[in-house]
C-alpha cells in the first residue's frame, strides 16, 4: 500500500478499534488457482498472540480453505469511513485554484498466516461470538440466539461451514484525511462532508487536526 508519512496510522488501539467497527474484510489468498479475494466479517482477538487473531468462517463450499495450507501468508483489508472531497469545498482554492478532488478514507492493512480449523467448538464459539456482536450492533428490541434455533438445525448449519484462524503478523495503516492540507481547507471539508450526512469520515478528519 502507498503510503506517505503524513497518512501512516501506527497507534494500535486505532487500528484495533477501526477493524472492530468495520470487520467485514476482504481477504486475499496466493491459493493454488492464483490470486482469490472474498468478503468476510471477522471477530477481532487483540490478546492472543503478539499483534492479535483473526477469526471467520466460509462456507464448506467456498474453495477459499482448500486452497491455502496452515501457515500460508494472507493479506487481510479492512475499509473504514470514506467519502469524495470537492475542491470547491477548500477555502484556498477560491484563491490560488490550485485544487483537485480526492478521496479521503481509512484503511487496515493485515499480513497473516492461515490456519483451517474444522473442528465443531471453534465454529460454535466463532459463530456465537459474532451473532452476539453484531446483535448488538443491530439493536434488535430481542437479539437472536443460537439456541432460539433447533438444536439439530444448529448442528447441521455447523456442518455446512468451515473456521479460519489468522495469526496477525503485521498490521498498517492509512487515514488518508487531509492531513497534508491547510487546517481550514480540512475543517471546511469536513464541516461539508457533516452537512451531507457523511458523519464518521468528517469527524475522523477533525480527529486529526
Amino acid at each position: 500500500m502507498y503510503l506517505p508519512h503524513h497518512f501512516a496510522e501506527t497507534r494500535t488501539a486505532e487500528l484495533y478499534r477501526l477493524i472492530t467497527e468495520y470487520p467485514l474484510g476482504v481477504i486475499v489468498i496466493n491459493g493454488t488457482n492464483g490470486l482469490n479475494a472474498n468478503h468476510i466479517p471477522f471477530l477481532l482477538k487483540p490478546e492472543k498472540g503478539e499483534h492479535g487473531y483473526l477469526l471467520a468462517h466460509v462456507a464448506r463450499a467456498n474453495s477459499l480453505w482448500q486452497e491455502v495450507k496452515d501457515g500460508d501468508e494472507v493479506l487481510v483489508i479492512f475499509s473504514g469511513a470514506d467519502a469524495y472531497i470537492s475542491p470547491n469545498w477548500y477555502p484556498s482554492k477560491q484563491e490560488s485554484h490550485r485544487q483537485v478532488p480526492t478521496w479521503n478514507y481509512q484503511a487496515v492493512h493485515v499480513s497473516g498466516k492461515i490456519q483451517v480449523r474444522d473442528d465443531e467448538a471453534f465454529l460454535r464459539g466463532v459463530v456465537a461470538q459474532l451473532t452476539r456482536d453484531h446483535e448488538k450492533r443491530a439493536e434488535t428490541e430481542k437479539a437472536w440466539k443460537m439456541t432460539d434455533a433447533p438444536k439439530e438445525y444448529i448442528a447441521q448449519m455447523l456442518t455446512a461451514i468451515v473456521g479460519i484462524e489468522i495469526e496477525m503478523t503485521k498490521l498498517v495503516g492509512k487515514w488518508k484525511l487531509g492531513q497534508n492540507r491547510e487546517e481550514r481547507d480540512r475543517v471546511n471539508a469536513a464541516d461539508q462532508l457533516h452537512q451531507r450526512g457523511a458523519l464518521a469520515v468528517s469527524a475522523a478528519m477533525l480527529d486529526t487536526i
